[in-house]
């Protein structure tokens, strides 16, 4: 249905806009549309109530809480063990990520030093698990440009890195390989190799991509000088990963506060000049090949020693002893059964996913159930900035800056 802005009985921001023009200005129509929730170019279940003058976004309002499963209440009824699959599927492209933070939120209220080489498994699988959401997000958003062909690609490397989770953990998504202490198992034989291998095709195939993104026509002239928000107004915002990157500024969790051994690699903070599309684009083409690099070097300097911390109170006992030790078959009933407590406190622990800072803030009132989990989403943050983005360029753009945003709706809504 169309408006003007002389109609009475505008919405706030129809209204907003009417009154922003010149009195004397003729009345241009305003049109009202409603994207979503059902929409395959949304990447998720996201509604937008779109103003358009002509061609143009004039504003737009983004209504969520469409897939909300209350997962931070429901943590709460749960053990602390308990809680990492249901966390895990928050972000659903960046679930090492999301077991990461809770993990890390109660091994500090727990006061744990986590072994050094299950700190470098963490790693491995995190970057991993970077390199696949990344790809995701690179073979959705060509799709919305047309190039499809970039969506076979993506999904098909994708299929190479769930491979190896299934070979690690047992499961491709939602693993639950990261545990409070460490990590479920210890890599099993020819994982290394087969990592090693993954990882020079992956070098190659990025190559490839590059040589079919980087000199297309129809790409650069989609992406480059739309959706330009300022390092400030992102900043002021909240905005951080490769948004706020995108726009020169180089934070990222990894070098600005390391955590799990991060300060044991060598590897550069891409950043973008201007924050358009295109520097969303080519940050995170050059954050895929970091990934690949910070991997090397954790498996070329993998330590020796436990997959998990030693102190039985926290960790499961290992498998083959739960056949020839009644101790361990006991602890091992007991810790499934009735989890264990955490003093009492409250503990934040952030980390870089692969769209910004994600955190946790648990708190404990000493029981064997977490009494607060809470999570920092950064989709739900960034979500903020497609405003900014948006707002006064094409309709024809619009799909194109909302990949570039790479929301996920399940870390929105939770």
């Amino acid at each position: 249905m169309s408006v003007t802005g002389s109609e009475v009985g505008l919405g706030p921001i129809e209204d907003q806009i009417a009154r922003q023009r010149a009195p004397d200005a003729p009345a241009e129509e305003l049109l009202t549309i409603n994207m979503g929730p059902h929409h395959p170019a949304t990447h998720g279940v996201l509604r937008l109530m779109v103003l358009l003058e002509g061609e143009v976004v004039r504003d737009l309002k983004p209504i969520i809480g469409y897939v909300h499963t209350g997962i931070e209440k429901t943590a709460e009824d749960k053990a602390y063990w308990k809680v990492i699959p249901v966390v895990e599927r928050m972000d659903y492209l960046a679930y090492y990520f999301n077991a990461m933070a809770y993990c890390g939120a109660v091994e500090g209220l727990l006061g744990l030093e986590i072994p050094k080489r299950a700190q470098y498994l963490r790693v491995i699988h995190l970057e991993l698990n970077r390199l696949a959401s990344h790809l995701v997000w690179l073979g959705t958003s060509c799709l919305d440009l047309g190039a499809i062909s970039m969506f076979w690609y993506g999904f098909r490397e994708r299929e190479q890195i769930l491979d190896l989770f299934e070979m690690s953990s047992g499961a491709r998504m939602h693993t639950r390989y990261i545990q409070v202490g460490g990590v479920m198992e210890d890599i099993p034989r020819g994982f290394e190799a087969k990592v090693r291998g993954f990882l020079k095709d992956m070098h190659e195939r990025l190559e490839q991509y590059e040589a079919l993104l980087d000199q297309n026509e129809i790409v650069l002239k989609r992406l480059r000088h739309v959706g330009i928000v300022d390092e400030p107004t992102l900043l002021a915002l909240g905005v951080t990963g490769p948004l706020l990157r995108a726009a020169g500024n180089p934070w990222d969790l990894r070098k600005a506060h390391p955590y799990s051994s991060y300060d044991d690699f060598d590897f550069k903070i891409p950043v973008g000049t201007i924050g358009d599309n295109y520097d969303r684009y080519r940050v995170r083409m050059a954050e895929m090949h970091e990934s690949i690099g910070i991997v090397e070097q954790a498996l070329d300097g993998l330590p020796e020693g436990d997959h998990i911390t030693p102190d039985r109170k926290i960790s499961l006992p290992p498998r083959h002893e739960l056949a020839t030790s009644m101790e361990a078959l006991i602890h091992h009933f007991k810790l499934v059964t009735e989890g264990f407590r955490v003093p009492p406190g409250e503990y934040y622990y952030p980390i870089e996913s692969p769209r910004g800072e994600l955190a946790c803030f648990v708190r404990s009132d000493g029981s064997a159930k977490p009494a607060r989990v809470h999570m920092r989403d950064p989709s739900f943050v960034n979500l903020q900035a497609f405003r900014e983005m948006a707002r006064d360029s094409y309709i024809a753009d619009f799909i194109a800056t909302l990949a570039m945003l790479d929301p996920v709706l399940g870390g929105i809504d939770r």
